[in-house]
């Protein structure tokens, strides 16, 4: 299987897997509500607030995550990725107490011009991870000549799939300890960038720095219109990134500028409406 599927066969052992292009998708979105099971919001979230000034200023960086890629019968694997979650808003403080307490929320028509997708959420025995394993199992050279594009296309068609599935529940890798995680509550929307190599957990350490500085070159823009909320931890700090946002923004108009502003809200205030 070329080139990913021939890497898998393997167990990623040696080559690297490239994503291939995507087409973004638009779909009208149903009236939810903030109690709901989704929000119509896509949330990331970040742990300091100098993070969230950082995306404010350059956009949203991919970075290479470990993934959890145990239900193929693979330990984990390294794909570049920016994640968002649709979660309600009446789920946030469990999402945040994990993954940080400040963040943005962008809209989803921003996120499907930007080829956000949902990730497929499986269980260890079922049809995707039984298909993609039938996949990884196949022999590009059993393949007849006469067939070998179909084999072709079906490898970009796994790869695609395979980056943006997960496990109902399995294990993230923090600081270099094992966390037992419910993936399926975390509503997990990914950006996955184009034509990016993957990294076998053994050249994960000495490779993700130098792959991270080339992602640079692809990060996700967006505008002040696109943005629902900014979350910062307490009240006190909603000055510091107000002020932010008037003094070091000025490549946006003024006006756009004047409406983010009023997108800012402290997770302390929500907690005491929820």
């Amino acid at each position: 299987m070329a080139p990913f599927g021939a890497e898998l066969d393997r167990r990623l052992t040696r080559r690297a897997l490239k994503i291939p292009s995507t087409t973004p998708y638009t779909r009208d979105e149903p009236v939810e509500h903030l109690m709901g099971p989704k929000s119509r919001t896509l949330f990331h979230f970040t742990r300091s607030l100098e993070f969230l000034k950082g995306i404010l200023t350059t956009g949203f960086y991919p970075r290479y995550c470990l993934e959890d890629t145990r239900y193929i019968g693979l330990d984990y694997y390294g794909i570049p990725m920016t994640c968002f979650c649709d979660i309600p808003m009446s789920r946030i403080s469990d999402h945040t107490a994990f993954y940080g307490e400040y963040g943005i929320g962008m809209t989803k028509e921003w996120g499907s011009k930007n080829k956000l997708e949902p990730l497929i959420y499986v269980s260890p025995v079922g049809a995707v991870p039984d298909f993609l394993n039938y996949l990884m199992r196949t022999n590009e050279n059993e393949i007849h000549d006469t067939n070998k594009h179909i084999y072709h296309e079906l490898t970009n068609h796994f790869t695609r799939i395979m980056v943006l599935t997960k496990p109902l529940s399995g294990n993230m890798l923090i600081g270099g300890k094992a966390v037992e995680k419910d993936f399926y509550q975390e509503n997990e929307w990914r950006y996955v960038p184009d034509g990016c190599e993957g990294l076998s957990q053994g050249d994960f350490d000495k490779e993700k720095d130098a792959r991270n500085l080339e992602l640079t070159k692809r990060a996700l823009p967006f505008t002040p219109v696109d943005v629902k909320y900014l979350f910062v931890k307490s009240d006190s700090e909603i000055p510091a990134i107000f002020d932010f946002i008037q003094n070091k923004l000025g490549h946006w108009p003024l006006n756009d500028i004047k409406i983010l502003s009023t997108r800012i809200t402290s997770l302390e205030t929500i907690a005491k409406d929820l």
